[in-house]
């Protein structure tokens, strides 16, 4: 499935960089290199087809129509906003189309993306499908395998360039002296071309003011800083939310929790991440403005986070079936209106004390303790996972294979897991 997805991955980058190229060139009346890395994709569209084939793959009519317009809605607008975060640059702006969000995305476009979207699950997926089916399984692995290298290389030294660019523009031009003066001229050439053929591919684009900087005061502002630790207390708060809502509805305890140690709920810690991230400049706007846009992320959001964690780990984590107004048993309704409700609650009432108080935090202190949090999460994430995969493993009757899985096997047996993720259903 994977060596799949990343086959339409790498085909509808490509697919993407010619219809963008060639509607550029035809505006512009020469020939434009669109895309943000210098060969020929365009990731963009890439990941659409990517996420659209993973997360609308059980919708049919017009829920694969909204579902297709509404992932490629979302990558748009969240590439927008990292765009502008990091570069401080507006590539494209739609504020002069009705009905556009801030000019991230807009009503129009959002359709069009739904027919390219359900174009992609009815017809263009079979096409490429039927190319990968063409070629060796070998070859066919080696040449995904080079071509994301290739991707790999290109975009990590283009996106290097372009921080370096956007952070310090004399970087490379007035290095520092030790620097061979060859070295110098290369990294200026570079630089220079990087920067020209961003300017052409976009020439619409627009500089924006930064936030302004305050390295005195510890993750001042949507820094990264803030928002790793906003992750932590948002997964540590979510989880006893829920415990405390089952508690009342369900009439007993049980574990909410996302890892194997400790009581946190990735859901939860990512979603007041990433809605204060991509709310940030928005924080001021009308309860009513964060209310819709929280119960549509939110939505877009537990759905996706669905999907995900059943083809990664074969679980069924939550199943609103039961619920009037679901889709799929993943979403429904009254569970969307909660995220807007809680996403005016966090912005008008818990958000700025909060951020006031991680802010009061010494600068070396929350440094290390952000860094010490992350080593913890991740070691947390592999465990869990691992002892998901082991569980889903043994009720399909496979043994351990190496030292680690049985380790994995005698800590983290059925009945712990039971415990740990008692709302948990094995599938496939």
């Amino acid at each position: 499935m994977i060596w799949k997805l990343l086959w339409l991955f790498l085909i509808y980058s490509f697919a993407g960089w010619v219809l963008e190229t060639v509607l550029a060139s035809m505006k512009q009346k020469k020939f434009a290199n669109r895309g943000i890395i210098n060969g020929p994709f365009c990731l963009i569209y890439g990941f659409g087809g990517f996420f659209i084939t993973a997360f609308t793959r059980e919708l049919t009519g017009i829920w694969l129509f909204l579902g297709c317009a509404i992932v490629a809605s979302l990558l748009e607008w969240i590439a927008g906003h990292l765009i502008e975060m990091w570069y401080h640059e507006r590539w494209w702006d739609y504020r002069k189309i009705k009905w556009n969000l801030d000019g991230y995305v807009s009503v129009p476009t959002s359709c069009v993306w739904g027919i390219l979207g359900v174009f992609v699950i009815k017809i263009g997926n079979g096409l490429c499908m039927s190319l990968y089916g063409m070629l060796p399984g070998l070859i066919s692995r080696i040449i995904i395998l080079v071509l994301l290298g290739f991707l790999a290389v290109d975009a990590i030294a283009t996106l290097t360039i372009l921080f370096g660019h956007s952070k310090n523009p004399e970087r490379w031009i007035a290095a520092d002296r030790d620097i061979d003066s060859v070295t110098k001229k290369l990294g200026a050439k570079i630089d220079d071309v990087v920067n020209r053929r961003i300017t052409k591919a976009y020439p619409q684009k627009q500089h924006t003011e930064s936030e302004e900087a305050h390295p005195e005061i510890f993750a001042y502002g949507c820094s990264f800083y803030k928002i790793v630790l906003l992750f932590f207390i948002g997964a540590f708060l979510g989880d006893i939310t829920e415990t405390i809502f089952c508690r009342i509805t369900a009439g007993y305890w049980m574990s909410r929790s996302s890892v194997v140690w400790g009581d946190f709920s990735i859901v939860w810690g990512l979603a007041i991440a990433a809605v204060t991230a991509l709310l940030y400049k928005y924080r001021n706007r009308s309860q009513q403005f964060l209310f819709w846009m929280g119960t549509f992320l939110g939505g877009a959001y537990e759905y996706i986070c669905s999907v995900f964690t059943e083809i990664v780990f074969g679980t069924v984590f939550w199943d609103y079936s039961d619920i009037p107004f679901n889709l799929g048993g993943r979403i429904n309704l009254l569970y969307c209106f909660f995220w807007g409700f809680a996403a005016v609650a966090w912005f008008k009432i818990f958000y700025p004390p909060v951020s006031r108080l991680i802010e009061k935090i010494p600068v070396k202190i929350g440094k290390i303790i952000t860094w010490l949090l992350i080593i913890f999460m991740l070691a947390d994430g592999i465990v869990s996972s691992a002892a998901l995969a082991r569980y889903n493993a043994r009720s399909n009757g496979i043994e351990a294979e190496n030292s680690f899985e049985s380790w994995v096997d005698k800590h983290f047996d059925d009945e712990r897991m039971a415990q740990v993720y008692p709302k948990a259903k094995k599938v496939g």
